[in-house]
C-alpha cells in the first residue's frame, strides 16, 4: 500500500531572492533543488484578440428609388420642352416677347442651378460635421496625437468665420505644440471652441421652449398648437445647425429632422428623463404644472427635449470635457419664467 505524498507547506519569499526563478509556462525543465519557480499569468491585453468576421451588407436594388428618379427625369424633360415651346410661340407672336421669355427662362435656370448648388453644399457641410463628431470620438478612445491635430485643424477651419471664437482659435494655436496626448487636445478644443456655442445653444432652446409654452397655453385651437410647435421646432433646429457651423437647406433640414427623430428614438423618445421626473415628484412641481401651467409647460418641455437632441446631432464634437445640457435645468428656467409672468 503506497504512502500518500506529503503536500507542500505554505512559505513566504522575496521576489529579489536569488532562489526565486521566473519561468515561462511552456518551460517543462526541472529546476535546481531549493529554488522556487514562478509562472506569471498572461494579462488580458496580451491575449490574442478575437477578430470577428466583417458583416457584409448586401445592398438591395430599390425599385422605389428608380421610380422616383425616372419620374423626376420625365418631369424635368416635360418642363424643359414646355418652356422651349413657350419661347418659340412668343418669338412667333413678337420678337420682343420672345427675348423677354428667353431671359426669364435663363433666369429661372440660373436660380435653379444656384439652389441645387446650395443644397449640395449644405448636405456636404452637414456630412463634414457628422464625420468630425465621429473622428473626435475615435480620438478620445485611441488617444492618437496625429489624429487629434487633424481634427482640431478641421474644427478651426469650420469655425474660422465666427468672430466669437477668435480668442479660442488663438489659444488652440498657442497650445497645439505643448499638449502631447490626443484626448487632452480634443478636450481642450471642446472647452475653448464649444463653451460659448453651448451657452448660446442653451439660450436658444430655452427661448424656444418658453415661446411654445406661452403660445400653446393661450391658444384656443389644437391645430394652431400643432402648427406652431412644428414651425418652432424647425426654426430651432435650423438655428442650432447654423450656430455649430452647418448651413442646411431644404434637403439638409429634412436630413437633420430624420437624425433628430432617430436620436430621440434611441435615447428614449420625447419622454422626460428619470432625473426630471424624480425632481418634479420630489419638489412638488407636478402640482404646479397641473394648477398653473397645464399643457403649455408640457409642450415647452417637449420642445426643449427636441432642442437637446438637435444639439447632440448638430454639434461637431461629443460631450467629453463639458457637461451635457440637462432637461431638468431647462425645466427650472421654464417654470421660473412662467411663475414670474403669473405673478406679474
Amino acid at each position: 500500500m503506497s504512502e500518500r505524498p506529503q503536500s507542500r507547506r505554505p512559505a513566504t519569499f522575496r521576489l529579489d531572492d536569488p532562489g526565486v526563478v521566473v519561468v515561462d509556462a511552456e518551460d517543462s525543465g526541472r529546476a535546481a533543488r531549493g529554488t522556487v519557480r514562478i509562472t506569471p499569468e498572461a494579462e488580458p491585453a496580451q491575449l490574442p484578440a478575437v477578430i470577428e468576421p466583417p458583416v457584409v451588407v448586401r445592398r438591395r436594388f430599390r425599385w422605389g428609388t428608380l421610380f422616383w428618379a425616372a419620374s423626376g427625369g420625365l418631369v424635368l424633360l416635360a418642363l424643359g420642352l414646355g418652356v422651349a415651346n413657350l419661347v418659340q410661340d412668343l418669338f412667333a407672336r413678337s420678337e420682343s416677347l420672345g427675348y423677354v421669355g428667353a431671359a426669364l427662362a435663363a433666369t429661372a435656370v440660373l436660380a435653379l442651378v444656384v439652389t441645387i448648388g446650395r443644397e449640395v453644399f449644405g448636405l456636404a457641410r452637414l456630412a463634414t460635421i457628422e464625420k468630425l463628431h465621429q473622428r473626435a470620438s475615435e480620438v478620445l478612445a485611441s488617444d492618437d496625437r496625429a489624429a487629434s491635430r487633424a481634427v482640431v485643424g478641421d474644427l478651426i477651419k469650420l469655425a474660422h468665420q465666427n468672430p466669437q471664437l477668435a480668442r479660442a482659435r488663438a489659444t488652440l494655436h498657442r497650445h497645439e505644440s505643448e499638449i502631447i496626448d490626443g484626448a487632452d487636445m480634443i478636450r481642450l478644443a471642446e472647452r475653448e471652441l464649444m463653451s460659448p456655442l453651448d451657452a448660446e445653444a442653451r439660450r436658444l432652446v430655452s427661448q424656444a421652449a418658453q415661446r411654445v409654452s406661452i403660445v400653446t397655453a393661450i391658444s384656443p385651437r389644437a391645430m394652431v398648437d400643432m402648427l406652431f410647435v412644428f414651425v418652432a421646432a424647425l426654426r430651432l433646429i435650423r438655428q442650432l445647425a447654423r450656430l455649430y457651423g452647418g448651413r442646411p437647406g431644404t434637403l439638409g433640414m429634412i436630413a437633420l429632422m430624420r437624425h433628430v427623430i432617430a436620436h430621440l428614438a434611441i435615447t428614449g423618445g420625447v419622454a422626460a428623463s428619470d432625473s426630471l421626473i424624480q425632481q418634479m415628484l420630489g419638489h412638488g412641481v407636478a402640482a404646479k404644472v397641473s394648477q398653473r401651467l397645464g399643457e403649455g409647460v408640457l409642450n415647452g418641455l417637449l420642445t426643449a427635449r427636441l432642442g437637446l437632441a438637435a444639439i447632440e446631432v448638430t454639434r461637431p464634437m461629443p460631450f467629453a470635457a463639458l457637461p451635457r445640457p440637462a432637461l431638468a435645468d431647462l425645466a427650472k428656467d421654464l417654470l421660473r419664467k412662467r411663475d414670474e409672468e403669473n405673478e406679474a
